[in-house]
Protein backbone atom coordinates (compact mmCIF):
# COMPACT_ATOMS: atom_id res chain seq x y z
CA UNK A 1 0.00 0.00 0.00
CA UNK A 2 1.18 3.51 -0.82
CA UNK A 3 0.04 6.92 0.38
CA UNK A 4 -0.33 9.81 -2.05
CA UNK A 5 -0.79 13.19 -0.37
CA UNK A 6 -1.11 16.58 -2.03
CA UNK A 7 -2.40 20.13 -1.62
CA UNK A 8 -5.88 20.83 -2.96
CA UNK A 9 -5.48 24.38 -4.25
CA UNK A 10 -9.17 24.85 -5.14
CA UNK A 11 -11.93 22.77 -3.56
CA UNK A 12 -15.16 22.94 -5.56
CA UNK A 13 -16.06 19.27 -5.26
CA UNK A 14 -14.73 18.65 -8.76
CA UNK A 15 -11.29 17.11 -8.15
CA UNK A 16 -11.92 15.16 -6.06
CA UNK A 17 -15.64 14.73 -6.56
CA UNK A 18 -17.19 13.37 -3.31
CA UNK A 19 -20.82 13.23 -4.39
CA UNK A 20 -23.31 10.40 -5.04
CA UNK A 21 -21.75 7.82 -2.67
CA UNK A 22 -18.33 7.73 -4.38
CA UNK A 23 -15.24 9.89 -4.15
CA UNK A 24 -13.64 10.06 -7.58
CA UNK A 25 -10.49 11.60 -8.98
CA UNK A 26 -11.12 11.87 -12.71
CA UNK A 27 -9.40 15.15 -13.54
CA UNK A 28 -6.20 16.90 -12.54
CA UNK A 29 -3.43 14.98 -10.74
CA UNK A 30 -2.43 12.77 -13.71
CA UNK A 31 0.69 11.54 -11.88
CA UNK A 32 -1.40 10.25 -8.97
CA UNK A 33 -4.02 8.75 -11.29
CA UNK A 34 -1.21 7.00 -13.19
CA UNK A 35 0.58 5.57 -10.15
CA UNK A 36 -2.11 4.84 -7.55
CA UNK A 37 -3.50 1.31 -7.34
CA UNK A 38 -6.45 -0.30 -5.63
CA UNK A 39 -5.77 -0.29 -1.89
CA UNK A 40 -3.65 2.88 -1.91
CA UNK A 41 -4.62 5.97 0.08
CA UNK A 42 -5.03 9.38 -1.53
CA UNK A 43 -5.20 12.34 0.85
CA UNK A 44 -5.87 15.95 -0.06
CA UNK A 45 -4.85 18.78 2.26
CA UNK A 46 -5.45 22.48 2.41
CA UNK A 47 -3.04 24.91 0.82
CA UNK A 48 -1.04 27.74 2.34
CA UNK A 49 -3.77 30.10 1.10
CA UNK A 50 -6.39 28.33 3.16
CA UNK A 51 -6.80 25.39 5.53
CA UNK A 52 -3.01 24.85 5.74
CA UNK A 53 -2.43 21.64 7.69
CA UNK A 54 -6.01 20.36 7.55
CA UNK A 55 -7.34 17.43 5.55
CA UNK A 56 -9.96 18.08 2.88
CA UNK A 57 -10.50 14.42 1.98
CA UNK A 58 -9.03 10.95 2.34
CA UNK A 59 -9.91 7.95 0.21
CA UNK A 60 -8.78 4.37 -0.22
CA UNK A 61 -8.80 3.52 -3.93
CA UNK A 62 -11.34 0.70 -4.37
CA UNK A 63 -11.61 0.71 -8.17
CA UNK A 64 -10.20 2.34 -11.28
CA UNK A 65 -11.76 2.73 -14.71
CA UNK A 66 -10.82 4.22 -18.07
CA UNK A 67 -12.66 7.41 -19.02
CA UNK A 68 -14.92 5.51 -21.43
CA UNK A 69 -15.73 2.89 -18.78
CA UNK A 70 -16.48 5.68 -16.28
CA UNK A 71 -18.69 7.52 -18.79
CA UNK A 72 -20.69 4.38 -19.61
CA UNK A 73 -21.04 2.96 -16.07
CA UNK A 74 -24.60 3.62 -14.75
CA UNK A 75 -23.22 4.06 -11.21
CA UNK A 76 -21.60 7.28 -12.37
CA UNK A 77 -24.26 8.86 -14.59
CA UNK A 78 -25.02 11.28 -11.74
CA UNK A 79 -21.41 12.46 -11.94
CA UNK A 80 -22.00 13.80 -15.44
CA UNK A 81 -22.21 17.59 -15.10
CA UNK A 82 -25.54 19.39 -15.26
CA UNK A 83 -25.80 23.13 -14.67
CA UNK A 84 -29.57 22.99 -14.26
CA UNK A 85 -29.87 20.88 -11.11
CA UNK A 86 -27.72 21.25 -7.98
CA UNK A 87 -24.25 22.59 -7.23
CA UNK A 88 -23.09 19.00 -6.76
CA UNK A 89 -24.32 18.17 -10.26
CA UNK A 90 -22.71 21.30 -11.73
CA UNK A 91 -19.30 20.07 -10.56
CA UNK A 92 -19.66 16.57 -11.99
CA UNK A 93 -16.31 15.11 -13.05
CA UNK A 94 -17.57 12.49 -15.55
CA UNK A 95 -16.64 14.69 -18.50
CA UNK A 96 -14.34 12.75 -20.84
CA UNK A 97 -15.09 10.01 -23.34
CA UNK A 98 -14.30 9.17 -26.94
CA UNK A 99 -16.54 9.91 -29.89
CA UNK A 100 -17.10 7.03 -32.34
CA UNK A 101 -14.20 8.25 -34.52
CA UNK A 102 -11.82 8.07 -31.56
CA UNK A 103 -11.36 11.75 -30.69
CA UNK A 104 -11.81 12.90 -27.10
CA UNK A 105 -14.98 14.68 -26.06
CA UNK A 106 -14.82 17.16 -23.19
CA UNK A 107 -18.33 17.79 -21.89
CA UNK A 108 -19.50 21.25 -20.80
CA UNK A 109 -18.03 21.34 -17.31
CA UNK A 110 -15.81 23.00 -14.75
CA UNK A 111 -12.85 22.14 -17.03
CA UNK A 112 -14.26 23.54 -20.28
CA UNK A 113 -14.61 27.20 -21.09
CA UNK A 114 -17.96 28.90 -20.64
CA UNK A 115 -20.67 27.51 -22.87
CA UNK A 116 -18.90 24.18 -23.24
CA UNK A 117 -16.10 25.52 -25.40
CA UNK A 118 -13.18 23.07 -25.39
CA UNK A 119 -10.34 23.91 -22.99
CA UNK A 120 -7.52 22.17 -24.82
CA UNK A 121 -4.97 22.55 -21.99
CA UNK A 122 -7.28 20.82 -19.48
CA UNK A 123 -8.17 18.12 -22.02
CA UNK A 124 -4.50 17.33 -22.71
CA UNK A 125 -3.51 17.27 -19.03
CA UNK A 126 -6.55 15.31 -17.83
CA UNK A 127 -6.54 12.68 -20.59
CA UNK A 128 -2.75 12.16 -20.50
CA UNK A 129 -3.60 9.32 -18.09
CA UNK A 130 -6.70 7.33 -19.02
CA UNK A 131 -7.54 6.30 -15.46
CA UNK A 132 -10.20 7.45 -13.01
CA UNK A 133 -9.62 6.61 -9.34
CA UNK A 134 -12.77 5.56 -7.51
CA UNK A 135 -13.52 5.03 -3.84
CA UNK A 136 -16.51 3.92 -1.82
CA UNK A 137 -14.26 4.00 1.29
CA UNK A 138 -13.67 7.70 1.85
CA UNK A 139 -14.24 10.73 4.01
CA UNK A 140 -14.69 14.24 2.66
CA UNK A 141 -14.69 17.24 5.00
CA UNK A 142 -14.29 20.15 2.58
CA UNK A 143 -13.31 23.10 4.74
CA UNK A 144 -13.98 21.39 8.08
CA UNK A 145 -11.28 18.71 8.12
CA UNK A 146 -9.02 17.69 10.99
CA UNK A 147 -5.32 18.41 11.27
CA UNK A 148 -3.32 15.91 9.22
CA UNK A 149 -1.17 13.25 10.92
CA UNK A 150 2.37 14.33 11.77
CA UNK A 151 3.68 11.62 9.40
CA UNK A 152 2.33 13.76 6.56
CA UNK A 153 2.94 17.21 8.04
CA UNK A 154 6.55 16.57 9.04
CA UNK A 155 7.53 16.07 5.40
CA UNK A 156 5.54 18.97 3.99
CA UNK A 157 3.38 18.68 0.90
CA UNK A 158 4.20 19.86 -2.60
CA UNK A 159 1.51 21.01 -4.99
CA UNK A 160 1.90 17.89 -7.17
CA UNK A 161 2.06 15.11 -4.57
CA UNK A 162 4.22 13.17 -2.15
CA UNK A 163 4.33 9.39 -1.92
CA UNK A 164 7.71 8.69 -0.38
CA UNK A 165 6.84 7.62 3.15
CA UNK A 166 8.66 5.06 5.28
CA UNK A 167 6.83 1.82 6.05
CA UNK A 168 6.12 2.83 9.66
CA UNK A 169 4.74 6.18 8.46
CA UNK A 170 2.45 4.42 5.96
CA UNK A 171 1.20 2.17 8.77
CA UNK A 172 0.51 5.17 11.02
CA UNK A 173 -1.32 7.04 8.24
CA UNK A 174 -3.35 3.91 7.45
CA UNK A 175 -4.28 3.56 11.14
CA UNK A 176 -5.34 7.24 11.20
CA UNK A 177 -7.51 6.63 8.13
CA UNK A 178 -9.13 3.52 9.63
CA UNK A 179 -10.33 5.56 12.63
CA UNK A 180 -12.04 8.26 10.56
CA UNK A 181 -15.78 8.59 9.94
CA UNK A 182 -16.88 7.84 6.38
CA UNK A 183 -18.75 9.65 3.64
CA UNK A 184 -19.53 13.21 2.63
CA UNK A 185 -19.47 15.23 5.85
CA UNK A 186 -19.50 18.81 4.60
CA UNK A 187 -19.66 20.96 1.50
CA UNK A 188 -16.59 21.97 -0.54
CA UNK A 189 -14.45 24.71 0.98
CA UNK A 190 -14.78 27.02 -2.04
CA UNK A 191 -18.58 27.02 -2.29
Amino acid sequence: MRVFAYKVIRDYGFAPNPFHNFCTLATCKPHIRDRANIGDLVIGAGSARRLGDRAIFAMRVTDSLSFDQYWNDPRFFKKRPSFFQSEAMAYGDNIYHHEPGGAWIQEDSHHSFEGGVLNHDNLVRDTSVDQVLISDDFVYWGGLGPVLPTEILDHGLPRDYRSSYAEDEVEAIDEWFRQLPRGLLSRPADW
